[in-house]
């Protein structure tokens, strides 16, 4: 799967992961094989990847484009690799800056790729720097850097996510739905999208918030939204685990400071690139995704058809002005009036908002699943788990001819999906806590259980 398979190869890759999703499975229920055991082989996967160019994806190209500009010395957000590469940008420097390799590189990621301004997120922007300059002038070098780093993260997650699960008194080997799906392995791992990194930083921080270290929560918040942006969104799902009671009373102090510190960390990390023409490329960048792009969407799909039937065009230009105050206004309102009392509660909340986030996008690349997947272990809802494999069939986009998305396999998937989803609001309903029952107890301290017994009497007396 990782070495020999051709994107474009859809029925082999589908059947390749149906293969790997069962025996995960096997793996991961097997009695015989303890926490650890499960740990090494998850590690071993991964290394199994190591020294080989991701085969799914081609935006590593554009990760070590970035990575190089800035060791050369210039802003990846102030010019598209069209500027570089027509040297448009000579007149602001002394002399040229020659970019390793650029030609490869600009091959590798195609025209619309090095169409548009970069968008990833200042720490990102780092790891492409760290990754590039630890690889030199080699381009599997840099990508066995980035695979390290992402693997150093998936580390991270295991260990973070265990100490959550454990606080919450779930078992800890549902973090192997992540660390051994195959879909991690494959989408992160394998192809090098930095959700991973993303991912470690948000769980990280909401495993502070859950030790009360809210100021260090905030840190750890702020630095994950500094890889991808999709964490700012749900920024207003923690209102309630702050403020939990209806009168507005108690907690604002830690609640200004946790969002002021986010935010502002965040906000910082741009600092270092700031330049005239900075806020006009990053926005036009972050535009595209809503008002030009177009990939496995769901509900944006049956708007478009509504278009085209009604006014006889494509009008994602005005519904990518629309959907993205819809989702605002929904989390904001998500927010403030979600019931959020413990951290179950956070978990299932922010696993909510975020699918509710792509269910409603332009775009949603396989490996976005990512962040729902992870969120959804802390909760009892199963739909994600299920999207991580279901999400394959975006690939059948691909084909030797060229790309033609077929729509009918983007319906299964989420006709599939949706599926789950009311199969698991039929079993649970909206609620957060797992029944005790359903899963092993664990050794707690005496707080933490006087937490859960507390938890327990409130689903009783609802």
């Amino acid at each position: 799967m990782g070495y020999h398979l051709e994107r474009e190869d859809f029925s082999t890759l589908i059947l390749g992961v149906l293969l790997l999703f069962g025996c995960a499975a096997i793996l991961t229920y097997n009695p015989k094989l303890s926490f650890w055991k499960l740990v090494w082989i998850g590690l071993g996967f991964r290394l199994l990847l190591l020294l080989v160019l991701p085969n799914l994806s081609q935006d590593f190209y554009r990760f070590i484009w970035d990575g190089r500009v800035i060791l050369a010395g210039l802003n990846p957000y102030d010019y598209t690799v069209f500027e570089v590469l027509t040297e448009q940008y000579v007149s602001r420097f002394q002399e040229p800056v020659r970019i390793i390799e650029a030609e490869v590189l600009f091959a590798g990621m195609g025209d619309l790729n090095a169409s548009h301004y970069s968008n990833y997120p200042p720490l990102n922007q780092g790891f492409f720097a760290l990754s590039a300059w630890l690889g030199g002038s080699s381009i599997l070098g840099t990508v066995v850097a980035m695979r390290l780093l992402l693997i150093l993260a998936d580390l991270g997650i295991l260990w973070v996510g265990k100490k959550i699960l454990e606080h919450l008194r779930l078992d800890s080997r549902r973090i192997f739905w992540y660390f051994l799906n195959p879909f991690i392995i494959l989408e992160l791992t394998g192809n090098l999208h930095f959700e991973g990194s993303m991912l470690f930083f948000l769980l990280a921080g909401i495993l502070l918030l859950i030790k009360k270290h809210h100021v260090l929560a905030a840190c750890l918040v702020g630095m994950s939204i500094s890889v991808k942006l999709i964490p700012l969104m749900l920024l207003p799902l923690f209102f309630r685990y702050f403020i939990p009671k209806k009168t507005f009373q108690g907690g604002f102090r830690n609640l200004f400071e946790f969002y002021g510190l986010a935010l502002i960390l965040a906000a910082g990390s741009f600092l270092a690139f700031l330049s005239l023409d900075f806020m006009d490329n990053f926005s036009q960048s972050i535009g595209l995704w809503f008002q030009t792009f177009e990939f496995n969407a769901s509900v944006y799909y049956i708007i478009r058809y509504i278009g085209y039937q009604t006014v006889g065009w494509n009008i994602i230009a005005d519904v990518g002005k629309i959907l993205p105050l819809v989702i605002i206004g929904v989390l904001v309102i998500m927010g403030l009036f979600r019931r959020i009392r413990s951290a179950k509660d956070l978990m299932t909340g922010l696993l909510l908002a975020v699918s509710f986030y792509f269910l409603l996008s332009t775009t949603v690349h396989p490996w976005y699943v990512a962040t729902p997947l992870v969120l959804s272990i802390f909760t009892r809802y199963r739909f994600a788990l299920v999207w991580s494999l279901m999400v394959f069939f975006s690939y059948s986009a691909y084909g030797y001819e060229g790309f033609n998305e077929n729509l009918y396999l983007v319906a299964l998937e989420y006709i599939v999906v949706l599926a789950v989803f009311i199969w698991d609001l039929w079993r649970i309903g909206f609620k957060a806590a797992p029944k005790a029952s359903l899963d092993k107890p664990l050794l707690a301290q005496k707080d933490d259980a006087n937490a859960l017994e507390e938890d327990l009497s409130l689903s009783d007396s609802q």
